[in-house]
């Protein structure tokens, strides 16, 4: 399935787990494509309860999605991999940026997700 994120279309994969997780919620899920920029680029999916209607995409009654920008305060190689203090980075035209997938899968009773270009 297809959802247009600032004009540009994201391809959303489900697997089968995935779709049977959704369908078995109560609230919507919001998948969050980070974008970090810092000394080196990552890229994570976070998962959320709470939808933030505002800055979310609906591609499904129990799903929407978001891409987020941020840049981390400071760099600092220790960082990457834990939670550094970070803050949403405006992108004048985030275009560009904006993932052409985001596959989101179920396992094991935890939410997975990767994004790509």
């Amino acid at each position: 399935m297809n959802v247009t994120l600032n004009e540009k279309d994201v391809d959303v994969r489900l697997s089968a787990s995935a779709r049977r997780a959704l369908a078995s919620r109560q609230t919507p899920l919001l998948a969050e494509m980070e974008l970090l920029f810092s000394c080196l680029i990552r890229k994570r999916v976070h998962f959320r309860d709470h939808l933030d209607a505002e800055h979310a995409t609906p591609v499904s009654d129990g799903l929407a999605v978001r891409f987020r920008p941020v840049m981390t305060r400071a760099c600092s190689v220790s960082s990457v991999e834990g939670h550094a203090p970070s803050e949403d980075f405006h992108i004048a035209d985030p275009r560009p940026y904006i993932p052409r997938w985001l596959s989101i899968d179920f396992r094991k009773g935890q939410w997975l997700g990767e994004f790509g270009y």
